[in-house]
């Protein structure tokens, strides 16, 4: 597992010690990023299930400004701080312990706009559309922000959530990628 692109392209990174994460590989990696980017000018990011941080600090290495890292392992959060300061990125990242609702609930409070919200829950634990209506009805997405949710092949998830709309939905062997941004607002004539 490496960082793909950018600043730290080529930089190894730590998977997480034991079977409880599932690393993004570095091909579907790289598929999601040319999907919304590649590279970006700043902005704040939110990782909800960090793993061992990955796509996280390959959106730092692709120029996104900061990153707040939410996992509720401890061997992952471990995992993120470690991947963060081989990379040098930890003045760039917050990282929390938290379940993924709780998370979300203390971002709203903090009143933050978020650039790119990268969502890669357990397969099996899929609650995808709910946390994007929440992230909908929370505000939590800046105007232009992006929404990338990585579940299993097989599941299919709505064309619209809440204000979002689903732009791209790809397949990679067993992995599913969906985008999800902000409805087109029709523009008004003048």
């Amino acid at each position: 597992m490496r960082v793909v692109a950018g600043t730290h392209k080529g930089h190894s990174l730590k998977a997480v010690p034991g079977f409880t994460t599932r690393p993004t590989t570095d091909k579907v990696k790289e598929a999601i990023f040319n999907m919304i980017g590649p590279f970006f000018e700043g902005g704040v990011a939110l990782d909800l299930f960090g793993g061992s941080g990955g796509l996280g600090i390959e959106a730092l290495s692709r120029g996104i400004d900061k990153v707040i890292f939410v996992d509720r392992d401890g061997k992952a959060i471990q995992t993120i701080k470690s991947n963060l300061q081989s990379c040098n990125f930890q003045d760039q990242a917050e990282v929390y312990r938290n379940d993924a609702e709780r998370a979300l609930k203390a971002l709203k409070k903090r009143e933050l706009m978020l650039d790119l919200i990268l969502l890669d829950p357990p397969y099996k634990e899929q609650k995808l559309k709910a946390l994007i209506e929440t992230i909908s009805t929370e505000k939590l997405l800046s105007e232009k922000g992006i929404i990338v949710a990585e579940h299993s092949h097989d599941v299919k998830l709505d064309n619209e959530i809440g204000e979002l709309q689903k732009i791209k939905s790809e397949a990679y062997g067993i992995i599913g990628v969906s985008i999800y941004t902000y409805k087109l607002k029709p523009s008004s004539e003048s």
